[in-house]
């Protein structure tokens, strides 16, 4: 078979599951590549991972076009045997990097979300880190709640046993935190950790501080993603950010359906997630009230 592939979000990032359809039809000896509008296909895979990415338009020649990915619909999966398959990583020419899943769903059910609606509401193991690694360099972890698996701590000591610079990508729940998985963490390779406080009526406080002493990093390794505008008022987010700051970790704003946020929430993203800004300017109102001057209140 001729199979045509087609990264519907664009390249910026690496799609798990055309890596994983490019390896398995590849091992049934058809021929692979990416999609090309001049070329006819037996079959063209389609994935969208975002529901906001415009979908492709032009006329696709082929006899049969499949279209997976959460952009598309929360119900698409892989066939098992192309779920566990190592993945194609000279697809993305991704050679000294590794993506992958240990565990599937989650148990927040956080409103905003929409993993526990795609892949349930309890966290389980779906791999080892051989199902996926190859001795690259770095693996970069897609799971949405490891720490929340029977089996995390297992996954964590083969994750800190690879030599690997592992990143977290989706962040780790600290409210699952403890002083035996800080010291797994800690024998991790990695350049930063990811946390979040996204409900703003939970204070988690005392587990990042509790955290925080159980790692003994500083902000430059620990980062927290914080979600505003959803449910949260700006006090609220302001006090997330100071309370994190102040505990000793790198706060990072996203900010939920961007393009109708506030301008005081946009405002606020800008002063935290830029560094050297928020490094400089200790204080959100002084910001606010220079923004657009070119000039801040140093301190």
């Amino acid at each position: 078979m001729n199979i045509g592939l087609i990264d519907v979000d664009g390249h910026n990032w690496p799609n798990l599951a055309l890596m994983k359809l490019s390896a398995f039809h590849k091992q049934c000896g058809d021929t692979v590549d990416w999609w090309n509008g001049l070329e006819t296909y037996d079959r063209v895979y389609k994935s969208k991972v975002f529901t906001f990415t415009p979908d492709i338009e032009t006329i696709i020649r082929a006899d049969e076009v499949i279209e997976g990915g959460t952009g598309y619909n929360l119900t698409s999966a892989l066939p098992p045997e192309v779920e566990s398959i190592c993945p194609d990583y000279g697809l993305y020419d991704h050679s000294d990097t590794a993506y992958g899943f240990l565990t599937r769903g989650c148990p927040r059910c956080c409103k905003f979300c929409c993993v526990w609606r795609k892949e349930g509401k309890q966290s389980r193991k779906v791999a080892d880190l051989p199902d996926f690694w190859q001795g690259q360099k770095a693996i970069k972890l897609l799971d949405p709640n490891l720490l929340a698996a029977p089996d995390g701590d297992d996954l964590l000591k083969q994750v800190a046993n690879s030599d690997a610079w592992i990143d977290f990508t989706q962040g780790l729940d600290v409210r699952l935190m403890d002083e035996y998985r800080a010291a797994l963490l800690k024998r991790c390779k990695v350049k930063m950790l990811h946390f979040a406080w996204d409900n703003p009526r939970e204070d988690l406080t005392a587990q990042f501080q509790r955290t925080k002493e159980w790692l003994g990093f500083d902000r430059r390794k620990m980062t927290v993603y914080m979600l505003t505008n959803f449910n949260s008022t700006h006090a609220e987010d302001l006090y997330r950010v100071e309370a994190l700051k102040r505990l000793g970790f790198d706060p990072y704003v996203m900010i939920y359906d961007k393009q109708n946020a506030p301008q005081t929430t946009r405002h606020l993203a800008r002063w935290v997630n830029n560094k050297r800004i928020f490094r400089v300017v200790n204080d959100f109102e002084d910001y606010n009230a220079k923004k657009g001057s070119g000039t801040w209140k140093r301190h």
